[in-house]
């Protein structure tokens, strides 16, 4: 028989050789041919078997192998694998066990099973056992019982059980030395969303939130019969093992359709390195590299590297670190096979006081030599020896890991071959220095997790003087001095803003132009946005890709936008590169060729971009509401995130960009600020020399005029069937922000809703707990601006927001003024904040844009602390009057109107409006 022969060859390798025979001698194990064979049957519900014959002892291993794993579950569904490991192991619908030994362990117990458990990996959840042969009936009864029979039998009362047994597994884990360790290497080494990127036990707040519910439904998912792989292996033979699976198992339901995935093999970036402290006595090191997965040729020869490494005492690394040098006390590199990709990892624990740095140099200049000539031909037959060998132990073994039953199930659940392990060992046989070089230099250089864990200091504490009964009361806040701003206008009109900021050799530019969305009342919807998107898309000079590449190798970067009011061109540069730099930004600013293809190309990502913003519930609401407020006539009625409609963009032409920027693009237009490391000495020629010769010229005149507000109030909903939850918006006109109550507006609008502690947002939020935040805004215009309270809250409380925020925005102006210590707050908080506020010179930049924008006064950010300091409850009253307008507000709604249209309706706040996406009245 096969294992006789298996154990005489073994026996022959034993007999002492003279010094060449130990090489021979590997050679003879590694022409070892080992096979288990097998006959395969797949019943009608897809359940497949595989039944291996082994008469040595009169035992038979039941090996049951379901599809799935941890790298089925979802992020905020972790875990669900391994518990329900351990809920299949609680009975069933026909078999609860009996008095204190609930479940089938006991059962299995009395009939004198061995190998006995079930575990749970990323890619298979398996249950194994060896019975006498006598009792291979009950076996097969609990099994197909668990698989067929389970639902009716899982109670919340199991699933608390099995929840907290699994929980303190968890807990137990991460109390040993080291457990920390095994999440940190799971999420270092794949990124946010990967199969692989949590741990098997899972999150405890997800078993927390585990339900009923959700174990049933993994149930009927993933343990149906057409996703599971039986084996058989002992002392039957497969006529008889056939008839009596089928007689237990024939019944069960195939299951649904597996998704299952391809390989897939993470990318860690360069070179990742994390540091921990665990209560350990000795510091250890994790190297991690991503490698292909189980099965492939490459894998098994990383599988050998490994070996070489650290296989044994005269391995390389085991020989230095731990023998020869003594830093280590271990050192192991070995495989993770995974099911679609593996894991090569260098583990070393330093000797108590070593250093892990040169642990680390070590293990790195062992590696870079492994690289550079592979391994000898002693050590490569060395640990070909190894593998066999120990590949041949283990099929000595019917069942448990590693045994017989355990390679068919794995071979035919991972690669649908039960004989896949012979190409495994083909690999191994055949494998060359040059394959393990090869395979060690494309995977164990870039794209490493490196983990150190050292011991966690012993420290101590003091007493403490401080007076914890109360805040401590802060000093007096810093002086906080606005740069001064500098003015000068080069020959044809281009006003230049200069702020100087020396601490770092950095320019921030933004040619600020008196455009925008508002412009696109002389034009098609959306050319302001596609033109201004299209600017660095090429010039007379230079392509798009060529402004690119230049600017990157300049260190620079160059930005095009649009605002409702304004359109820019900001470029970033260092002062050493600034020359060749401004010579792009005068280029593009002046030169822009607009070309047909990228053209056509940015058109189509703006149609899909409405289209994006036609299902999202905020940009749906922002989309119509301008339309509503302001009128058609009116510059600002065009949806506010500047898109237009899909009409009017399929409508666009290269043409209107180019028309665009001849009417726009014009000197006087134009205010030019700088910040940064200059002086106006030094920048103002340079500027006149790129910029001086851009024309000058008429523009058209936006209608930005005044409006009246609506004479009542209005109600618009557009549906969006499915919705989750209803987004409400709700506002009316406000003064435009050059205003002299500016201030008090914004200090005002911060009480109500403008920030996290305000008045709105701890209502819906803390309060109610109806919304993840609910806030108000006004949005900044030159002219009268959108002010808009805002709030997305679940559906079924839909009408009670409604019913709440205007419940605050009514009681500001009455019931609830603004009190003292509410002033006194928001005053701290827009003034203390101050100084972090201007920090980078493109945060400067951005409040020197509101000046030049809005009309503000050269010193209003100079002014500003003083003016916030020296507001009273009175200006912030007469602020909120002139702003919330309670009877003239528009309240824009998105949701599902089949589940709140009835509640809005009850609220006799006037007739209800339907609107489609593009604001289009509906039935």
């Amino acid at each position: 028989m096969l294992n006789q022969k298996i154990l005489f060859s073994l026996v022959t390798l034993s007999i002492p050789l003279s010094l060449v025979a130990p090489l021979a001698a590997a050679n003879r194990v590694a022409e070892i041919k080992a096979a288990i064979p097998y006959k395969k049957f797949t019943l009608s519900n897809g359940l497949t078997l595989l039944v291996h014959e082994d008469h040595k002892a009169p035992i038979v291993a039941v090996n049951l192998w379901y599809h799935v794993g941890s790298k089925n579950e979802k992020p905020g569904k972790t875990g669900f694998a391994h518990l329900f490991e351990h809920l299949m192991f609680t009975g069933s619908e026909h078999f609860k066990g009996s008095g204190d030994q609930p479940g089938s362990f006991a059962a299995m117990e009395r009939i004198g099973a061995t190998d006995l458990t079930g575990t749970t990996s990323a890619d298979r959840t398996d249950y194994f056992e060896n019975v006498p042969k006598n009792a291979w009936d009950v076996a097969m009864w609990i099994e197909c019982g668990r698989m067929g029979h389970l639902l009716g039998a899982i109670d919340l009362a199991k699933l608390n059980v099995q929840r907290g047994v699994v929980q303190n597994e968890k807990r137990q884990g991460e109390n040993e030395p080291y457990g920390i360790t095994e999440e940190l290497l799971t999420k270092g080494t794949a990124p946010a969303g990967h199969p692989y990127s949590w741990t098997v036990i899972g999150e405890m707040e997800d078993l927390n939130a585990a339900s009923l519910e959700d174990v049933q439904t993994w149930f009927k998912t993933y343990y149906g019969a057409a996703n599971a792989v039986l084996v058989v292996a002992g002392d039957i033979d497969a006529d008889t093992a056939l008839k009596k699976v089928q007689q237990y198992f024939d019944d069960i339901p195939a299951g649904p359709p597996v998704a299952k995935y391809d390989r897939w093999i993470p990318q860690i970036p360069g070179t990742r390195r994390q540091r921990v402290s665990d209560r350990v006595p000795q510091a250890r090191l994790y190297k991690v590299w991503n490698i292909p997965a189980y099965g492939e040729a490459e894998t098994v020869y990383l599988e050998l590297a490994g070996d070489v490494l650290t296989s044994g005492k005269t391995s390389r690394l085991y020989k230095r670190l731990v023998y020869d040098e003594q830093i280590a006390t271990e050192v192991a590199a070995s495989v993770d096979a995974r099911e679609i990709s593996g894991q090569f990892i260098i583990m070393a624990t330093a000797r108590p006081g070593e250093d892990l740095a040169r642990i680390e140099k070590d293990i790195d200049e062992e590696v870079a030599r492994f690289l550079a000539k592979g391994p000898t031909a002693k050590e490569l037959e060395r640990v070909k020896a190894g593998r066999i060998s120990s590949f041949v132990r283990g099929i000595e073994r019917i069942g448990g890991f590693g045994g017989k039953s355990d390679i068919l199930a794995m071979n035919q659940a991972y690669r649908e071959n039960p004989d896949f392990y012979q190409v495994i060992l083909k690999y191994d046989r055949e494998a060359t220095a040059r394959d393990l070089q090869s395979a060690a230099r494309k995977w164990l250089t870039d794209n490493v997790y490196i983990l150190e864990v050292h011991p966690y200091p012993q420290f101590e504490t003091s007493a403490s003087s401080a007076d914890r009964s109360k805040l401590p009361t802060p000093g007096a806040p810093p002086e906080v001095k606005f740069p001064a701003l500098q003015r000068a206008n080069l020959s044809n009109g281009l006003k230049i803003v200069l702020a100087e900021r020396h601490a770092t050799p950095l320019l921030n530019f933004n040619l600020q132009l008196n455009a925008g969305y508002a412009s696109d009342q002389f034009a098609t919807p959306g050319t302001a946005r596609l033109a201004m998107d299209m600017m660095d898309e090429g010039t007379a000079r230079r392509t798009a890709l060529q402004i690119s590449e230049e600017l990157a190798l300049l260190g620079a970067t160059l930005n095009t936008g649009s605002s409702l009011d304004s359109s820019s061109v900001t470029l970033s540069a260092l002062t050493a590169t600034l020359d060749a730099a401004l010579d792009i930004y005068a280029d593009v600013i002046l030169n822009p060729s607009f070309p047909e293809a990228d053209f056509k190309r940015l058109q189509k990502q703006m149609l899909a971009r409405i289209q994006q913003e036609k299902i999202e519930p905020v940009t749906m609401a922002l989309r119509v509401f301008p339309n509503i407020l302001y009128g058609k006539q009116h510059a600002y009625a065009n949806p506010l995130t500047g898109s237009g409609t899909e009409g009017s963009v399929a409508k666009l032409t290269r043409s209107e960009m180019q028309k665009f920027h001849q009417t726009w693009f014009k000197a006087n237009n134009a205010t030019l600020i700088i910040v940064g490391d200059t002086t106006l000495k030094e920048i103002t020629p340079k500027l006149e020399k790129l910029l001086g010769r851009w024309n000058s010229g008429d523009m058209p005149a936006k209608n930005i005029g005044k409006i009246q507000p609506p004479k009542k109030p209005s109600v618009y909903l557009l549906d969006r069937p499915g919705s989750l939850q209803s987004v409400i918006f709700a506002g009316n006109i406000a003064p435009p922000k050059a205003n002299p109550a500016e201030i008090a507006i914004e200090t005002m609008n911060n009480v109500l809703g403008g920030t996290f502690t305000s008045r709105v947002n701890m209502n819906l939020r803390e309060g109610k707990h109806w919304s993840y935040g609910a806030f108000t805004f006004i949005w900044p215009a030159r002219g009268q601006r959108p002010f808009i309270a805002y709030a997305p809250v679940q559906t079924d409380k839909t009408k009670e927001s409604l019913v709440e925020l205007d419940k605050e925005l009514r009681s500001i102006l009455g019931k609830e003024p603004i009190t003292e210590a509410e002033l006194s707050k928001s005053q701290q908080n827009q003034t203390l904040q101050l100084p972090g506020t201007w920090e980078t010179i493109a945060a400067v930049a951005d409040s020197i844009g509101q000046i030049v924008s809005f009309g503000l006064p050269d010193d209003y950010f100079t002014t500003y602390p003083g003016k916030v300091r020296a507001l009273s409850v009175n200006d912030l009253a007469k602020a909120a009057g002139e702003v919330v307008q309670p009877e003239h507000l528009l309240w824009v709604i998105v949701g599902d109107r089949s589940k709140i249209e009835a509640g809005i309706r009850e609220l006799g706040w006037g007739e209800i409006q339907m609107l489609d996406a593009d604001g289009n009245p509906v039935k």
